[in-house]
């Protein structure tokens, strides 16, 4: 049996989970057509920074991640995103999955800064495979591993990204803060009797500009 080759066709945000999923489409090929009866099979994906062009308003946000562009040789490295582990059911020649990724929106994650970061265009992955292959041999069955060559880049567009985000928190985002920031800025909403959040943090905007 040759080694077993995995090409990523696309992504798109899933419409009916639970919690933010994106579905990486997979297509899963045994190059000499032989029957597969299934793959234990583990993916890490990565961010890479170095990919793609940044402009001005990005560049600005990015600092918080990889400091003064003029440290970006230094600075900018691959980030990681997630690791995610299925089962491809049995095939033969070959077959498309779907890999589905749960997503965070935090903000103190480096992949979760970098996402909210970018206006537009698209954000460059590497899908890194590892796993198990489980095929039929005669009267048994072979057990052999995934090449640990295996890989492949999937553009994610920024534009699905947001599609995901908005679904789960529409025109909005979270930060996660100390209990005692919390009450300090629970104090200064009743003290100056503001009604939400948004009119808090925009009046403590306004006096830092003072």
């Amino acid at each position: 049996m040759a080694d077993i080759r995995f090409e990523c066709l696309g992504v798109r945000a899933e419409p009916y989970a639970v919690f933010p999923t994106l579905a990486f489409r997979l297509r899963v090929t045994e190059p000499e057509g032989q029957a597969v009866h299934a793959v234990a099979l583990r993916c890490q994906i990565r961010v890479e920074p170095r990919r793609r062009s940044y402009g001005p308003s990005e560049t600005e946000l990015l600092a918080d991640l990889f400091g003064h562009p003029s440290r970006w040789g230094e600075t900018v490295h691959p980030l990681q995103f997630a690791n995610v582990s299925m089962i491809v059911p049995r095939f033969a020649g070959s077959t498309e999955v779907d890999l589905q990724v749960q997503c965070g929106y935090d903000l103190e994650v480096a992949a979760g800064k970098y996402f909210a970061s970018l206006d537009d265009g698209e954000i460059p992955l590497l899908l890194l495979f590892s796993g198990t292959v489980f095929a039929k041999a005669g009267e048994g069955f072979t057990v052999r591993p995934v090449p640990w060559h295996c890989e492949a880049r999937c553009p994610l567009p920024v534009a699905v990204w947001r599609e995901m985000i908005d679904r789960y928190f529409p025109g909005s985002g979270w930060l996660r803060l100390h209990r005692d920031t919390l009450r300090a800025l629970q104090r200064f909403k009743s003290e100056h009797a503001l009604a939400t959040w948004d009119e808090t943090v925009e009046a403590l905007l306004k006096e830092a500009r003072r």
